[in-house]
């Protein structure tokens, strides 16, 4: 098998821009269902060393429910096992879950080959890697799987992408975004946040429990 090497760079505008573009078209490759493994994926499918499960088979036809069902209420439901949440806060987290369930936050994808992006999963900065490349950026550490393309998008906000402007006015100029996008971004964090309490505790459960209180 060969393996490419790629020389890390610094971030410039036109690296920014060429990441926006590619990003899009990652997402807009398709998936076959939300929260669906990649082409190929043995069991166990579950992603990360949370070991957030994904879904072997379509769980429901919106991007809500089925983000909810398959990536988020399996991991609240373990934080507050191995005793990262009390009641009270698990309780906040769970009002804001329910709304994502019920489809209030649910919003129309860009430009895609059909209804589901085929999105990385993991984008935080740590995951970009800068570099002279026709994409702007290579990816690494993916947790591949079908989703919704915003998912990815406040991702790149939670831990703070250089010149994520500009990633993001290329991203919207080459595959529109819905409006209301910036405004969905902290219920897109809520998952991540709860992924980051299990994990880790300590003030990733402060702030997943504002964001829920500021969803529900």
């Amino acid at each position: 098998m060969h393996v490419a090497r790629v020389a890390e760079a610094a971030p410039t505008a036109e690296r920014a821009e060429a990441l926006g573009r590619s990003l899009a078209a990652l997402h807009a490759a398709g998936a076959p269902w939300h929260c669906c493994p990649p082409a190929g994926a043995e069991p166990p499918l579950e992603w990360g060393s949370s070991r957030v499960p994904l879904a072997p088979e379509p769980v429901a036809d919106s991007w809500g429910a089925a983000w909810a069902e398959t990536a988020v209420r399996p991991v609240l439901r373990r934080c507050v096992d191995e005793g990262r949440l009390d009641a009270s806060r698990a309780r906040a987290v769970e009002a804001a879950v329910d709304r994502m369930a019920a489809g209030d936050f649910d919003a129309p994808q860009p430009r895609l080959v059909g209804p589901v992006a085929r999105i990385h999963g993991d984008l935080w900065t740590g995951n970009v890697l800068w570099s002279d490349v026709d994409t702007g950026a290579v990816l690494i550490d993916p947790h591949a799987q079908g989703g919704h393309a915003e998912t990815d998008l406040a991702m790149l906000a939670l831990f703070g992408l250089p010149l994520r402007e500009r990633v993001l006015a290329a991203y919207d100029e080459a595959s529109p975004l819905a409006e209301g996008w910036r405004e969905r971004i902290p219920m897109q964090q809520l998952q991540p946040l709860l992924v980051h309490t299990l994990l880790f505790g300590g003030g990733y459960a402060r702030q997943l429990v504002e964001v829920a209180r500021s969803l529900a």
